[in-house]
């Protein structure tokens, strides 16, 4: 089997779910462009708590962690199924790291599914989940990356989902496509670093702008785990999609192994609810 790329995917607003806009259509234009896989493993920064797992239930749920968001997105379902013998792979693969097996606790959350809503919108390829132990340091997210290099080997598309600059206390709602100085510059020095040493992305957090871009760890996480697996393979990463979003938000996206699929700059992002705020909704 063709060794399979992996996605790292600015999700931005849930609501991308459900509109058709500049990035939604990169994205729904990415799956068939990339080789089949048998099964998605997805690192999303929304399942963020103190211990490192996997989903391992046959019939995860679609999670919807959010509020104030319209009915219609939380009545939206991926019904994909999970991949309970890929989970205990995946503990085997990283040991001796530990990986506990989620068998009834999380599921799908929308990190996951409103990603791949658009990448594989028919829910036909089994999806797995691994969580974001807090309570380890950046190195060990970049270091569990590389030892899941191999899932590319196995046919396993793996998909990071999260945002490279993530703040939304500082969002400007009447202005969906701006970006803020400080925004811009800590996204070029990514890509910058992607381009030239993932294997040192850790370096960002020198950046005079890294507490801007990054108040809180979750959404930057996932790209150390495409940066750590791209270190692993001595490659590098470009973009697959830049662009911005309400000032503080990063909608870039980057390829590992789809030197197939050109970048682009993209418009348009979903907004979020205005009359919730936005560090409040667990978007």
């Amino acid at each position: 089997m063709d060794r399979m790329p992996a996605l790292f995917i600015g999700h931005g607003s849930p609501m991308n779910t459900l509109e058709s806009n500049g990035y939604t259509s990169a994205w729904r234009a990415f799956g068939p462009e990339l080789p089949r896989p048998k099964a998605i493993l997805v690192v999303s920064a929304h399942w963020y708590f103190g211990a490192t797992a996997v989903t391992a239930m046959a019939r995860p749920r679609t999670i919807h962690d959010f509020y104030g968001f319209p009915q219609e997105l939380f009545d939206f379902e991926y019904p994909a199924r999970g991949d309970p013998d890929l989970a205990k792979e995946i503990v085997e693969l990283v040991k001796p790291e530990w990986v506990g097996l989620d068998q009834d606790q999380w599921g799908l959350d929308h990190g996951t599914w409103s990603v791949l809503a658009h990448l594989y919108p028919e829910a036909d390829i089994p999806v797995v989940q691994l969580s974001i132990n807090a309570l380890k340091p950046l190195s060990y997210h970049l270091d569990l990356g590389a030892r899941l290099a191999a899932l590319q080997d196995r046919g396993v598309l793996v998909v990071a989902s999260g945002n490279v600059v993530h703040n939304l206390r500082a969002v400007r709602w009447n202005q969906p496509d701006f970006a803020f100085d400080w925004a811009e510059r800590f996204d070029e020095a990514a890509v910058r670093q992607l381009a030239e040493n993932p294997g040192d992305l850790l370096r960002l957090v020198e950046h005079p702008d890294y507490a801007a871009a990054v108040p809180t760890p979750d959404h930057f996480v996932p790209l150390l785990y495409l940066a750590g697996m791209a270190a692993a393979r001595n490659e590098t990463l470009d973009p697959l999609v830049r662009g911005y979003s309400m000032g503080s938000v990063s909608m870039t996206c980057y390829g590992l192994g789809t030197e197939g699929l050109a970048c682009s700059e993209k418009t348009g992002a979903a907004n979020l609810p205005s009359d919730v705020p936005a560090d409040q909704t667990n978007t």
